[in-house]
């Protein structure tokens, strides 16, 4: 079992960077991928990054890269995603995810954390 418990969300100006922290323990937390998924209001629920657990390989949606950097400090069992240059359009409740494997669905994912409110204001 993998408990995951983000933090780092909250109200930021357009222009603005958020750091996201997510939290993971449980039995063996470091061989698990982790990916950032957000839900804005009315939306579904959509990929927005992920970074495997062997390589620290990363991966991004297209209108984050250049913007958003996942990563991972394996000796705190501890992943992030550092946001900059936010948008209205970046505002959502954003979920960390663990999985043993990888893929942009959230049905690949096993575990999944509470989320943190991200509120981007214009």
């Amino acid at each position: 079992q993998v408990q995951l418990v983000e933090s780092g969300g909250g109200l930021v100006q357009a222009g603005g960077s958020l750091r996201l922290s997510c939290a993971a323990s449980g039995s063996t937390t470091r061989t698990y991928n982790i990916a950032w998924f957000r839900q804005g209001p009315g939306k579904d629920r959509e990929f927005v990054a992920w970074i495997t657990w062997k390589d620290y390989e990363t991966y991004y949606r297209g209108d984050v890269r250049g913007r958003f950097t996942i990563s991972r400090d394996g000796a705190k069992n501890t992943a992030y995603l550092q946001m900059n240059s936010l948008n209205p359009e970046d505002t959502a409740v954003y979920y960390c995810a663990a999985g043993s494997t990888i893929g942009m669905s959230p049905a690949v994912y096993q575990y999944w954390g509470q989320g943190t409110q991200v509120t981007v204001s214009s």
